[in-house]
């Protein structure tokens, strides 16, 4: 492991994916690799739940990593990994709820017609991987290392959230192995970190959203088409996006606390 993604998710992480993979610091662990292998769903699941995690094992064949789970371990990972570099993805706390409210949280919106449509939803994802049937409950887990008992679908708390957490990396990682970036800003400071050279390609610049939506798109219709194929499984997928949904969530085992680093702060 080389590259330790602490940014949270919406922040422009997918650039940084995609860049990093670019200048050869990819594979790129991304939550992406959870739906192209669903059995690392379970990686997640016991880490959330305070299971003793063999990281090497979760990052075997990885050399960088961004994005959510793994940016709410990103501790234990800076831990784990010395040598890593860290690099925490910023952008507006604002801009970033609501990009979040429009997508990854979407699912945490209050109201009746949201629930049913949470459950109505969770069918084509069922039928189209059983293994993802604990999904929701993994990364309501993964959330609630950073919110505890906030509630997720609160713009205030979610800004509070933001900010202590960049604050927590700021003060938890020494600044020779911190690089705070916006993806707006291109090559240049981030090749400067990895001492690598600016690539003569374009920047890979990624509207998260959209890239979101294109792909919770592509599931949703890989889950319908297998219903269409094989009816007989719609029964199987209902049953078991209902105990999805009345499961109650993973008993998330709190981030620890930053210790401030023994080195200068990042600026």
């Amino acid at each position: 492991m080389e590259v330790i993604g602490a940014g949270l998710g919406r922040t422009g992480t997918t650039s940084l994916k995609k860049a990093l993979e670019i200048l050869g610091l990819g594979p790129t662990y991304h939550t992406r690799e959870i739906f192209r292998d669903p059995d690392r769903l379970a990686d997640w699941e016991n880490a959330v739940n305070g299971g003793e995690t063999d990281w090497d094992a979760v990052f075997d064949g990885y050399r960088s990593t961004v994005d959510w789970p793994a940016a709410a371990f990103w501790k234990e990972l800076a831990e784990h990994y010395p040598d890593a570099r860290v690099i925490l993805t910023v952008r507006d706390p604002q801009e970033w709820y609501t990009s979040c409210a429009r997508t990854i949280f979407i699912s945490y919106r209050p109201g009746v017609h949201w629930t049913v449509l949470r459950g109505l939803m969770r069918i084509p994802l069922m039928a189209a991987d059983k293994r993802l049937r604990n999904f929701r409950q993994v990364f309501d887990g993964v959330f609630r290392r950073h919110f505890g008992d906030r509630p997720i679908s609160s713009r205030e708390a979610a800004v509070e959230v933001f900010d202590e957490h960049l604050a927590a990396v700021r003060a938890g990682v020494p600044a020779r192995r911190l690089l705070e970036y916006r993806v707006t800003e291109g090559w240049e400071p981030l090749c400067a970190f990895l001492e690598l050279p600016v690539p003569e390609q374009p920047f890979p610049y990624e509207n998260d959203r959209r890239t979101w939506q294109r792909f919770t798109r592509r599931q949703v219709f890989r889950g319908m088409r297998r219903l269409a194929l094989h009816p007989g499984s719609a029964g199987q997928a209902a049953r078991a996006a209902q105990r999805a949904n009345s499961a109650p969530p993973a008993p998330a085992k709190p981030a620890p606390p930053a210790n401030p680093a023994q080195e200068e702060p990042a600026p």
